[in-house]
């Protein structure tokens, strides 16, 4: 896909929306510095465009959830992708644990979210009684890493910012928060688990069409979504389509490290460029998605990594990495929330 042209104040409010996502539009455009004719105008435009859209993102560890869980394959490539999809939507993906789900025609990885490790062990049971089945299996079965909550550190999640501001050539104000840290039970009643989910389900709705949705009073949407924000048990963060930036590669990397040296944080920071735009990491074992606009971004990137933990010894293997193309890939769910939010609340 062509890439879109964009002005310099475009590039710098798209920034702006993204890495301030959590904040009200009048407080961007004072951090921003522009004109709020200006402001407003660019982001209704880039969001009709379908450049950007904003997501409610739940903090499945304050409501029951227990860990991320992260599963990647490779496929056998004489099969065609369309009809992997058509019989994975069916048994697979149609679980609620799974958020989102990415494939090519030789390979494929999803993210999900879940109470216990009872559910992913079941989705991939399926998975693999699937493919083989079908006969999608290459070489391998599929590989999962897990991640609880208690003794992982998730610390990108689909942040987009650092990548933007590095691509327009602008500063970047870091200030990461990590997510879904720790676990806990927090008390919800009707009314809190309703706008929850209203959110999550229709992130566009201003507050009088979410309360018409729901049927709740406008006000007391907006108190129970402002007390929601202050608990953290909702986040929202603003997403670009980077396929129409003209981005060219999604990478994802799964390194396994060496057992007797496990990386200190110094190492992680190293690891953890401005392309990356998901991290999860535990002791001794790491998922990474990045972003990039060229092959050459991508190759150089990749290759100071590998050569960063060989020269560091971290590694006893070579990290796992998979490239996939904006242009040929296929988002096979694409960041569904709702499902294991109602789950957790309900089930």
């Amino acid at each position: 896909m062509k890439r879109k042209s964009l002005t310099f104040l475009e590039k710098k409010v798209m920034y702006g929306l993204i890495r301030y996502s959590e904040l009200g539009d009048g407080e961007i455009i004072s951090i921003l510095d522009v004109k709020p004719s200006s402001f407003y105008s660019i982001k209704r435009r880039l969001f009709n465009m379908g450049i950007l859209r904003s997501l409610y993102i739940p903090m499945v560890n304050k409501i029951g959830g227990e860990l991320l869980a992260v599963i990647h394959s490779n496929f056998n490539p004489v099969i065609p992708l369309e009809e992997r999809v058509k019989a994975t939507k069916k048994a697979i993906e149609i679980s609620e644990e799974i958020f989102l789900s990415i494939g090519e025609r030789d390979k494929g990885f999803s993210l999900s979210f879940s109470r216990d490790y009872t559910n992913i062990g079941k989705i991939n049971d399926v998975r693999t009684e699937t493919f083989g089945r079908l006969g999608l299996f290459d070489k391998e079965y599929p590989l999962e890493v897990i991640f609880p909550f208690d003794i992982s550190r998730i610390e990108r999640f689909f942040d987009y910012s650092r990548l933007l501001a590095r691509s327009f050539g602008l500063e970047h104000a870091d200030g990461k928060k990590f997510w879904f840290v720790g676990r806990e039970n927090c008390a919800m009643n009707e009314k809190e688990k309703k706008v929850l989910l209203g959110l999550i389900e229709e992130p566009f709705l201003n507050s009088t069409n979410l309360a018409k949705k729901i049927s709740i009073s406008r006000n007391t949407v907006n108190k129970i979504k402002n007390d929601l924000i202050e608990r953290d048990l909702i986040r929202r963060i603003v997403i670009p389509n980077l396929d129409k930036l003209g981005f060219e590669i999604l990478a994802f990397y799964h390194i396994k490290y060496n057992p007797n040296k496990p990386p200190n944080q110094d190492d992680l920071k190293k690891l953890e460029t401005d392309s990356t735009i998901f991290l999860a990491n535990r002791k001794f074992e790491t998922v990474m998605i990045s972003a990039y606009p060229t092959y050459q971004d991508y190759k150089e990137d990749k290759m100071e990594k590998i050569r960063y933990l060989k020269e560091r010894d971290l590694i006893t293997l070579d990290p796992l990495i998979r490239k996939y193309m904006f242009n040929k890939m296929r988002i096979i769910k694409d960041f569904d929330f709702s499902s294991i939010a109602r789950k957790l609340l309900y089930h």
